[in-house]
């Protein structure tokens, strides 16, 4: 069992999710059900299966939310692309959000090679 609060790539998770937070609140209003819906799903995704894993019995298991977590990280990065391309926000806004989820998926990645060795 792991302190998910203590986890680095916890910590980053949860600061992109406020991003994000902020970010859908530049959107337009129709999207609301749609796109930003999805874009803060899959932000509170990624932190939230971090916690979720590292409350498991086994580092397996752990690894498992490890993944889901990653493939959050990879779905809200399209989602910010498709919002991009729609011309519904701006490069300067998403550019450095896709940064960080790189930076987390890559963090990700690691962790699992780690906890593969325990």
């Amino acid at each position: 069992m792991h302190n998910f609060e203590k986890l680095k790539i916890w910590q980053k998770a949860m600061d992109i999710a406020v991003v994000v937070y902020e970010i859908s609140l530049l959107l337009p209003d129709d999207e609301k059900f749609n796109l930003i819906h999805q874009i803060k799903k899959c932000a509170v995704s990624i932190p939230s299966n971090i916690a979720e894993g590292s409350g498991r019995n086994h580092n397996k298991e752990f690894i498992q939310f490890l993944g889901i977590a990653n493939g959050s990280t990879f779905e809200l990065i399209t989602q910010l692309i498709l919002a991009k391309r729609l011309k519904l926000i701006n490069e300067e806004i998403v550019q450095p959000v896709i940064s960080q989820l790189v930076e987390v998926s890559n963090m990700n990645f690691s962790f699992q090679k780690t906890l593969k060795t325990l």
